[in-house]
């Protein structure tokens, strides 16, 4: 019941009032919501709309939301499958999930991530050495698959 309620407020202040540039819906249940992540201004993901899938576990608040990009995105801390490198999204002692926060906060933090990747923690070595040694290819790469699989 915890969970419903806390999910429904976080829902409708969501709705009411996003941060900006995200979105977030319920799709089929109530534990299985979508969101939008425009991408940042002077990132290479600029004008791309990503897609994200966003999986609410059982013990929710005491557990982190499963987040996943549905929309491909070249980066050195998300993977081919979509999963995300990000402490918030793990429990301790790991990670740094706390049930104080919130989907719009880990929302907010991965937008943050798109803007500012930690190639030191990377989920793919090969995007995270490009992204350290030769940014200019990252960047060009990095666009080119915002245009590809994010463009409108």
């Amino acid at each position: 019941m915890q969970r419903a309620s806390r999910l429904s407020r976080e829902l409708s202040l969501l709705a009411t009032e996003p941060p900006p540039g995200i979105t977030c819906w319920q799709n089929r249940q109530l534990d299985d919501l979508r969101a939008q992540i425009l991408g940042g201004v002077d990132t290479p993901y600029e004008k791309g709309i990503f897609n994200l899938e966003i999986i609410v576990p059982e013990r929710y608040p005491f557990e982190p939301p499963k987040i996943r990009f549905l929309t491909p995105i070249y980066h050195p801390n998300i993977d081919s499958a979509g999963r995300i490198c990000l402490d918030v999204l793990k429990l301790p002692p790991k990670g740094a999930w706390r049930p104080s926060l919130n989907i719009s906060t880990l929302l907010t933090s991965i937008q943050l991530l798109m803007a500012e990747p930690n190639p030191d923690d990377p989920l793919m070595a090969d995007i995270s050495s490009e992204y350290k040694y030769n940014k200019q290819l990252f960047l060009l790469n990095a666009r080119e698959w915002t245009e590809k699989y994010a463009g409108q």
